[in-house]
């Protein structure tokens, strides 16, 4: 969870999260980039979540989105949460974090999901 307005928690050492805020390399993915006002941003991932199979959207308030997404066979949730500063920018910096809740490694699942989701966020800003 975010432990405070501006910062996403930090990852812990486990290779099963990535965070466009850590500060450890191994965890780190570069933040997303979305083009809209601060609505719009808003409005353009909540619909990119729900194109997800086995994402549900928990949280919506200003500036920060969480959603659980399940493993398709054990049904392991990972959480993934969404943090942006206001913005009056053209782009808005998006922070996102994407952790398993079990378990050590991810194989990579919870760094794919969030490419996935980067991509799925370039096709609606084309």
């Amino acid at each position: 969870m975010a432990s405070n307005k501006n910062r996403l928690d930090e990852c812990s050492n486990k290779p099963n999260c990535v965070n466009s805020q850590s500060s450890q390399q191994d965890h780190f993915i570069e933040p997303l980039m979305v083009s809209g006002s601060d609505v719009a941003v808003q409005e353009k991932i909540v619909a990119v979540l729900k194109k997800l199979e086995r994402v549900t959207v928990t949280i919506v308030e200003d500036h920060y989105i969480r959603a659980e997404a399940r493993s398709r066979l054990f049904r392991f949730v990972d959480d993934l949460e969404f943090y942006f500063p206001e913005s009056s920018d053209r782009l808005t910096t998006v922070h996102v974090r994407s952790a398993s809740r079990i378990g050590y490694s991810d194989l990579g699942v919870n760094r794919k999901r969030v490419e996935r989701i980067r991509q799925l966020l370039e096709v609606s800003d084309g």
